[in-house]
């Protein structure tokens, strides 16, 4: 079962690694006016949204093994799980993100990504809390 843990923390990191550089792409791609970045971005967005989906699943895939192999119970795991589904949300809406962008139909400005970026690091926050602290 170590094996699992480190291979799901592995890919837990990996998951997050993207989903923190994605919504920095949009904010560059929201900024950029030339064809040439614009297309830059789009081929990148693309890129690592289909190499960290796979991972994400990889992320779930052991968390489930783990729960089902040390049988974890309480309240904390009952939040950790809202927050994982949170963020399979999260990670869901940069999808549909990504294609307004490679349509061309994005609507927002640079700014509400700068804030959307942070959803993921507050999450990370609050799971690692829950996983290490046990609070209920």
């Amino acid at each position: 079962m170590l094996w699992i843990k480190a291979f799901h923390i592995i890919f837990v990191v990996s998951w997050f690694a993207g989903l923190f550089y994605l919504p920095r792409l949009f904010v560059n791609h929201a900024m950029a006016a030339e064809p040439a970045e614009i297309a830059r971005l789009k081929l990148m967005e693309g890129k690592l949204y289909r190499f960290v989906t796979p991972i994400a699943v990889l992320a779930l895939a052991s968390g489930i093994w783990l729960w089902l192999g040390y049988g974890f119970s309480g309240g904390w795991l009952h939040a950790k799980l809202s927050l994982v589904l949170l963020l399979v949300g999260y990670h869901y809406y940069c999808g549909r993100l990504l294609k307004q962008f490679a349509a061309d139909r994005n609507t927002r400005n640079h700014v509400f990504y700068r804030w959307f970026n942070e959803i993921p690091v507050l999450i990370l926050l609050a799971v690692v809390i829950l996983v290490t602290v046990k609070p209920f």
